[in-house]
């Protein structure tokens, strides 16, 4: 069951666990049934040769909401078409840690355009806005065993603090956490 894992499966990941951590007060528990080498892995290998997958990544990402208090997000997305069929080319998901830091998880769906999001947190006060992305020049890119950190993390600079509100640019097909201190 080997596959090799893309941004494409990175960004369905980080789809799925906003949806999960948006629907906390029902979904208890979820994990993956396998770890490496098999279908959206977080690992692969080969013999004594291992290489973190962009699935990694997100889970690596997005451990910022276990033991997290879910806070509701409101924004609005634009469509992402293709084929005739719309989606909401944005998903996100916020929650609180036991330290107070917020945590937001943004997926830009749409492979071209880059997404700006200007949201309003009530109740939330912040001084410092600090994030990591994961993307790509193509959906379809992924680690190798001779290149195994083509897609990687790296620090996000396209968030700031626009007065009391959360302005971020999201670039195309990306996955972000961004932290508000």
């Amino acid at each position: 069951l080997y596959q090799q894992n893309t941004l494409r499966d990175a960004l369905l990941a980080g789809t799925t666990l906003n949806i999960f951590n948006n629907h906390c007060d029902r979904v208890k528990g979820a994990n993956l049934a396998q770890a490496i080498n098999v279908l959206q892995a977080l690992v692969l290998t080969d013999k004594e040769k291992m290489l973190l997958t962009p699935t990694y990544h997100v889970f690596d990402l997005y451990q910022v909401h276990q033991d997290a208090q879910y806070l509701p997000l409101q924004f609005a997305s634009p469509n992402y078409t293709l084929g005739g069929e719309k989606i909401p080319a944005l998903n996100a998901s916020a929650s609180k840690d036991k330290n107070g830091a917020v945590h937001i998880s943004l997926v830009n769906l749409d492979p071209k355009n880059a997404l700006t999001l200007e949201t309003a947190l009530p109740g939330v006060s912040f001084k410092t806005v600090t994030g990591r992305v994961l993307t790509s020049a193509s959906v379809s890119d992924y680690n190798t065993f001779d290149k195994p950190n083509n897609i990687k993390l790296a620090d996000f600079k396209g968030a700031k603090k626009k007065g009391d509100k959360l302005a971020v640019t999201l670039p195309p097909k990306s996955v972000v956490v961004v932290e508000l201190k």
